[in-house]
């Protein structure tokens, strides 16, 4: 058999609904929740059910000729690694800094990682857009958002 880029796709896809379907059945439930047609794993078993169907599609259809496949010379891996890296160290920061910082930071990261390096521009491009994310979060959507553990003492 031929592995093809979209049977590798397909896999990884159905791999990822199927975690996210049995951490879906994870979810607590209130009492009697099991009984009433929608409750808090409705959506995510369904996501997970959708997912899953999807990538069985992909599976099926997928080429099988010996032209497409999967050739690994031209990807930068290395690149996806660090960026990788600052995806973890964004998660990490979140505790620390909090949200608005830390994305800051990590688009500031990956624009630079992937080239950009006038300090005008990456500002431009990060800060209007964690600004707006924050604001519609924490002010349009009333979701609160810890401040992070560096700051949390500073607000009074």
């Amino acid at each position: 058999m031929t592995m093809t880029k979209d049977h590798i796709g397909g896999l990884i896809f159905l791999l990822l609904s199927i975690a996210y379907g049995y951490y879906a059945r994870q979810i607590p439930l209130l009492p009697g929740d099991e009984f009433e047609p929608f409750h808090a794993q409705s959506l995510p078993n369904a996501l997970a059910i959708i997912g899953a169907a999807l990538a069985l599609v992909l599976l099926i259809t997928a080429s099988k000729q010996p032209d497409d496949r999967l050739q690994l010379s031209g990807y930068h891996f290395l690149l996806v690694a660090k960026l990788l890296l600052l995806t973890v160290a964004f998660a990490l920061a979140l505790n620390w800094i909090g949200f608005l910082l830390a994305t800051l930071l990590f688009l500031i990261g990956g624009y630079w990682l992937l080239g950009e390096r006038r300090i005008k521009v990456l500002l431009i491009a990060s800060v209007p857009f964690a600004v707006a994310i924050w604001f519609i979060l924490t002010q349009l959507l009333d979701i609160y958002l810890a401040p992070g553990r560096l700051f949390a003492g500073l607000g009074g």
